[in-house]
């Protein structure tokens, strides 16, 4: 029986040290390389047939949740990957709700044979495309340019998880209000500090509010910035283009076309594979 071509990715001498010592009690696991950094890890995922992959998150240069969105996006099959982590119970829970696995440092055992568990399970039924869709809609929600800010949220026990989305927004309207439910949006482009929600009933909503108040408020599963000053229901998007500029352009199912800037190119493709 060939045994589970494993990496270990950890800025810190000894806990990549630590970690393989305690991996080495595991008959069927074989550690292929200890690696100090993303890269490292990349490549090594790159050239060789890795399966699975111990994956720390705080990092310098290139954080865990960036090397997962970098391997979702170049390594087929994907590995599985185990975050190791020094969060707290509380904070991790946002690992747990996406069903990607983790251990918390210092390492327990039971938990570790329980990760190793789940690895076995996932590579026995060779779940490869839904692993890979799951840890690329996390990842998408978590990295980019808040990918930072996110990290400090969770390094200070806050929580990122079970957040609830309203299903509709109050938008007032010649002295009423108006309830417009989130999934009948199709898009939203700002126009200073008002946003104009874009409806398939082909109605235009003014909602005097921020782009970064309001994308706060729509769930990211749904609704993806693809540039400073719009954001799409990923559900009414019909292709993506790239240009001959080498510039992506989005267009949705009733045709209208919306550009996408560089910093968000890597989320919207991320949201569509999802």
């Amino acid at each position: 029986m060939s045994k589970i071509r494993t990496l270990i990715v950890d800025d810190e001498p000894l806990a990549r040290k630590g970690l393989a010592v305690r991996l080495s009690e595991f008959d069927d696991l074989e550690v292929i390389r200890l690696c100090s950094n993303g890269q490292e890890a990349i490549d090594e995922c790159l050239s060789g047939n890795i399966q699975l992959v111990f994956l720390d998150i705080q990092m310098p240069n290139m954080n865990g949740f960036e090397v997962a969105r970098a391997l979702s996006e170049s390594v087929n099959p994907l590995p599985a990957i185990v975050f190791v982590t020094a969060f707290d119970q509380f904070a991790v829970k946002a690992f747990e709700i996406h069903a990607l696995d983790y251990i918390l440092k210092p390492v327990d055992d039971n938990r570790l044979k329980q990760a190793v568990e789940k690895v076995h399970t996932y590579l026995k039924t060779q779940q490869d495309n839904a692993h890979k869709k799951k840890l690329a809609s996390f990842v998408a929600g978590i990295t980019g340019n808040n990918c930072e800010e996110i990290l400090k949220k969770l390094a200070t026990g806050d929580s990122l998880a079970d957040r609830r989305y309203p299903e509709s927004l109050a938008v007032k309207e010649q002295g009423e209000i108006v309830r417009v439910p989130v999934i009948t949006i199709q898009w939203v482009d700002a126009a200073g500090d008002y946003m104009c929600l874009h409806c398939q009933d082909g109605q235009t909503h003014i909602l005097r509010k921020t782009m970064k108040e309001l994308e706060q408020e729509l769930d990211p599963q749904l609704f993806v910035r693809v540039h400073r000053s719009a954001i799409v229901n990923t559900k009414q998007i019909s292709k993506l283009v790239t240009q001959v500029s080498g510039e992506y352009l989005l267009v949705l199912d009733n045709g209208q076309e919306l550009k996408v800037s560089r910093s968000y190119r890597d989320k919207v493709k991320a949201a569509l594979a999802s």
